[in-house]
């Protein structure tokens, strides 16, 4: 495995190469300008030319933001950064002490957290040149909808970035990173970054915790979109209701000029009342036809399927997608509605698809077909409405082919979607082996345990034919299913996608779902897909 990078090197990659400087002055005119109450004790005329939340992470010319956390207070690490060259310090009156004791000049605000991510547009000049932003939210299909965008954008002739749970690009460059989520600072660093590099176009992840925390404060989208929402992170919001309107932040016009809303049910169609910015709506599985783009016309296509998109004044787009699953067509659908949004005329976009097919672009983990025989597929899925749509997209038409899933439940995580995921899997799938996810710091076997009884009480209600199977570790369930299959048979593993750590009582297990599972297929004298030429995929080493 590669050596990990420290915080600072890891900083220093999402931050442009050539810096400006802002003084505080011009800061704290900034927050006087925007009504916010602000203050500078020491040099008002101190000059910085970057801005970091983690004092382990500061780079020299930081303003260093010591803001209120769960447990300590940042200013209580104001040593640290000023030795690590701190230009100045930002922080509010309860980390006033100890935020002037090292000396440098510090700038107070009422709610640091409020007025970082606008200070980071500032420091980094992205509050006037940013790439043209195209952000995703919703529970499922963010991840492939943005890999879909970037595609028809770079068919289209875009230099362009991605921002995803996955990977960090701009352009050809990849750019690495130790967070899942960038904080608001590393985000502007990185637009600036990728503004460097050429890249005219972003398209980015927005997920519910990076709304809740103000990661992507300061950032203004082009086009916002929303694939859906189902039951996920109400550890985080506690009722589907606030983290409905979490998400619908997004699309308040203060964040998003335009937004493309996916109304094939009642939160999107309460989100699309709800939006202030430019709506355009989309329904993509034969409901809301008044919708202002509908899916139409979808048949097969190979594994995927072809459809048009009909839109105002008789406008009809026609689209093929090479990935499998009804689901892929709405995330489909929403990346070409969402281009279109964004001021590209129909004619040069119908161009491009045809040109191109940008719309089959393989995702890593994401529906990845390893071997067609059996069909053998590694999902993401790990909510009960992603794992129901997976599931219902695999089942082979082989007459006694059966669908074998591979899956578990994260641990210190929403605790009641682990039964109505063992239910889901008893409804769609023949052969249920449930395993162990991320059981983190959580006794794996209680989290089993609720998954398989959620899959039995389904069983015994429905007087269905499923069966269950309990089996760890993760390895050697899907050495099982493997070994279970038939040729015309599919299994499919669930839950962690591109992953290749499973985090086991606090420490990291390399574990990757793709190895494993063409390990097995080996193993059993199946003959897995030879891996794409020039992939990077990690599943295709070794």
């Amino acid at each position: 495995m590669p050596e990990a990078l420290t915080p600072r090197a890891a900083e220093a990659l999402l931050r442009p190469l050539k810096q400006r400087t802002t003084t505080l002055r011009a800061m704290l005119e900034y927050l006087h300008e925007t009504g916010r109450g602000a203050n500078i004790i020491g040099n008002g005329e101190a000059q910085v030319s970057g801005i970091c939340l983690d004092s382990r992470a500061v780079l020299p010319g930081d303003l260093y933001v010591a803001a209120p956390g769960a447990r300590f207070h940042g200013a209580q690490f104001a040593a640290a950064a000023a030795q690590a060259g701190a230009a100045a310090i930002l922080t509010d009156i309860e980390g006033e002490a100890a935020a002037s004791a090292p000396g440098l000049p510090v700038l107070l605000a009422g709610d640091v957290r409020e007025v970082v991510g606008e200070l980071a547009a500032l420091i980094y000049g992205t509050d006037e040149d940013c790439p043209e932003l195209f952000g995703l939210t919703g529970t499922n299909g963010k991840t492939t909808t943005s890999y879909m965008i970037r595609s028809v954008l770079g068919a289209l002739g875009r230099e362009t970035g991605l921002v995803g749970t996955i990977e960090i690009s701009a352009g050809q460059t990849p750019i690495p990173s130790i967070l899942t989520t960038p904080e608001a600072p590393q985000l502007h660093g990185l637009m600036a970054r990728m503004r460097e590099l050429g890249v005219t176009s972003a398209t980015m992840e927005v997920s519910s915790h990076s709304l809740s925390y103000r990661r992507v404060d300061g950032l203004r989208f082009a086009v916002s979109g929303f694939t859906n929402l189902t039951q996920d992170h109400l550890d985080l919001h506690g009722s589907m209701q606030e983290y409905f309107a979490t998400k619908a932040e997004l699309f308040d016009l203060e964040r998003s000029d335009r937004a493309v809303i996916t109304v094939d049910d009642d939160w999107g169609r309460a989100m699309a009342a709800q939006a202030t910015a430019e709506v355009w709506t989309l329904a993509t599985t034969g409901t809301g036809t008044d919708a202002d783009w509908v899916v139409a016309n979808v048949r097969p296509a190979g594994l995927g399927h072809r459809f048009e998109l009909h839109g105002p004044g008789e406008q009809v787009l026609t689209a093929v997608t090479g990935l499998p699953g009804d689901f892929n067509v709405s995330n489909a659908a929403l990346a070409v509605v969402m281009v279109l949004a964004s001021g590209v005329e129909p004619g040069q976009l119908q161009a491009a698809l045809d040109a191109a097919n940008p719309l089959t672009v393989q995702v890593p983990g994401r529906m990845q077909v390893i071997a067609e025989s059996p069909a053998a597929i590694v999902d993401f899925a790990h909510n009960p409405d992603a794992l129901a749509r997976a599931l219902g997209s695999v089942r082979s038409t082989e007459p006694g082919s059966r669908v074998i899933v591979v899956f578990g439940a994260t641990g210190e995580r929403d605790a009641t979607k682990r039964p109505v995921m063992g239910a889901v899997a008893a409804r769609h799938a023949d052969v249920v082996i449930v395993t162990d996810d991320d059981p983190h710091s959580e006794d794996p076997s209680g989290i089993r345990e609720a998954v398989a009884a959620g899959a039995r009480a389904e069983i015994l209600a429905n007087g269905l034919g499923s069966e269950v199977h309990e089996i760890h570790p993760r390895a050697a369930a899907i050495a099982a299913a493997a070994a279970m299959a038939g040729e015309h048979d599919t299994i499919l593993v669930a839950g962690r996608g591109h992953e290749v750590f499973q985090e086991v009582m606090g420490v990291n297990l390399e574990l990757d779902d793709r190895q494993e599972l063409r390990r097995a297929l080996l193993a059993n004298g199946f003959h897995p897909l030879e891996p794409a030429s020039g992939s990077t995929d990690p599943a295709d080493e070794g």
